[in-house]
């Protein structure tokens, strides 16, 4: 695997401990990553209502000190928890007096990852497409000086169509070169809905679809994948050791954490990288202990699915 390089605010070096950590650490990646349409439903559900805020920039301190408590939390650190994922807003502020991406790497061993979509288009032959990312190489160069490893897209799938997700993964791979040229690792996310009555079939056709484009890349490109949960346990092992893929990483997709963990611990080699399923039970009134207890016993549990395979 190639080494990256980190610059700016972090001094210049290979950061092979965080290559280490990604490809064969033990633990999950953290989605904290909720941005500007799905933050209200997010503070929601953590019992914060949205008559509680009045402006934008008031909701993105809410939920920055959501992201904060969880990031400040003991039990949230690398022995566990390899990585996690930031929206662009959490990215530039910081936790405990440091830049996030620094803290999280440097405090508690949590490899940092950007989102960089910005939305999703409309459906269109069974799919969503990414919308076009406006100043993407101005975004990476900014993720590279904050000290991020790597970046995650999401694209949606909601039929078993062949062509729409022929597109849909090609859209991915494309802008994933664009990522990898910035010595940034993408994680490639094409999201199939769980709720589609094709879905296996839809799956089908992904685990095809990844599989020639990845073939298609060189020997020194690599790439993680984050996929719904699919219908049959290892339906994508032949994805998890391919040699241009990192990690794979699964996301909850609407499954609660229960259902989400089942299903995880039947797919060998693939971890966790949830992030609804991981706030699940979390609550702005809860006082520290009963806070720190809920996110412990959460991430043991998803812990535990990662590494059941």
């Amino acid at each position: 695997m190639p080494l990256f390089f980190a610059i700016g605010m972090f001094p210049l070096m290979p950061n092979q401990n965080q290559i280490d950590q990604i490809t064969s650490g033990l633990g999950f990646i953290a989605a904290l990553d909720q941005s500007g349409g799905s933050t209200p439903k997010a503070l929601k559900l953590y019992g914060i209502e949205e008559d509680a805020y009045s402006s934008e920039d008031q909701m993105y301190d809410l939920i920055h000190e959501m992201r904060s408590r969880i990031a400040l939390s003991p039990e949230f650190t690398g022995d566990k928890v390899i990585g996690a994922i930031l929206f662009e807003k959490t990215m530039e502020r910081e936790i405990a007096g440091k830049p996030a991406s620094q803290y999280l790497w440097e405090d508690s061993r949590v490899v940092p990852f950007l989102k960089i979509d910005k939305g999703l288009e409309d459906e269109s032959d069974g799919v969503k497409l990414m919308k076009d990312i406006p100043g993407l190489d101005d975004l990476l160069r900014r993720a590279v000086d904050a000290g991020m490893f790597g970046t995650k897209m999401r694209s949606v799938i909601d039929a078993a169509s062949e062509s729409g997700i022929a597109a849909n993964v090609s859209q991915q791979f494309e802008v994933a070169r664009a990522i990898m040229a910035h010595g940034l690792v993408p994680i490639v996310e094409p999201e199939v809905t769980i709720s589609i009555a094709d879905k296996a079939q839809a799956e089908d056709i992904l685990r095809g679809e990844l599989a020639r484009q990845l073939d298609g890349l060189n020997s020194d490109q690599n790439v993680m994948l984050k996929l719904t949960l699919p219908e049959t346990p290892n339906h994508y092992k032949a994805l998890v050791d391919h040699p241009r893929v990192m990690r794979v990483v699964a996301l909850s997709g609407g499954y609660d954490r229960s259902e989400a963990n089942a299903r995880l611990s039947k797919n060998s080699g693939v971890v966790a990288s949830f992030s609804r399923a991981l706030t699940e039970g979390l609550s702005a009134g809860q006082d520290d202990a009963a806070f720190r207890k809920t996110l412990s016993e959460t991430i043991d549990s998803i812990y535990t699915a990662s590494v059941a395979g």
